[in-house]
């Protein structure tokens, strides 16, 4: 495939992860901080949050499985998850995670469940997505060619 088919590729494939609810204007002022000093600061910044998330994520369901669960620490997880899916724009996940919220404020263990399970199913999905577009970008560069970029019109 050549340069000019990839960068198409990766600029129809970013603006479907937008449209589809994945990512949101924090993203793109994310991506407005790299440079050519620091070419993989968007990488880094959410390699970052992948890691700190699955964390979390596995915190929350071992809170989650305790006979007495403590609803104050669940809604601190969940809020610092909430937190870093909001900086890097994976909407979806933040958006899972205000529901989730409401459901700790309640101590409903059983909708927390069900939260939990949701919000893992968004980061999985955003997470996958968001690899798929790195790896376009990095065929992209490997071929010669430059990273276009994405202008969304509000």
């Amino acid at each position: 495939m050549e340069v000019g088919q990839m960068q198409r590729r990766l600029v129809d494939y970013t603006k479907s992860l937008f449209m589809e609810g994945f990512l949101d204007s924090q993203f793109l002022q994310l991506q407005q901080l790299q440079d050519e000093n620091n070419p993989d600061f968007v990488v880094e910044v959410v390699s970052l949050f992948f890691e700190d998330s699955e964390k979390l994520l596995n915190e929350l369901t071992r809170a989650l499985d305790q006979t007495n669960v403590e609803f104050k620490k669940v809604d601190a997880h969940v809020h610092q998850l909430k937190g870093s899916s909001s900086s890097i724009g994976a909407q979806r996940v933040k958006n899972a995670c205000i529901a989730f919220r409401n459901f700790c404020e309640e101590q409903n263990t059983e909708a927390c469940m069900r939260c939990l399970q949701q919000v893992k199913q968004e980061y999985y999905l955003v997470k996958n997505k968001v690899e798929t577009m790195f790896r376009l970008e990095q065929q992209i560069v490997a071929a010669g060619g430059s990273i276009p970029i994405i202008e969304m019109s509000s």
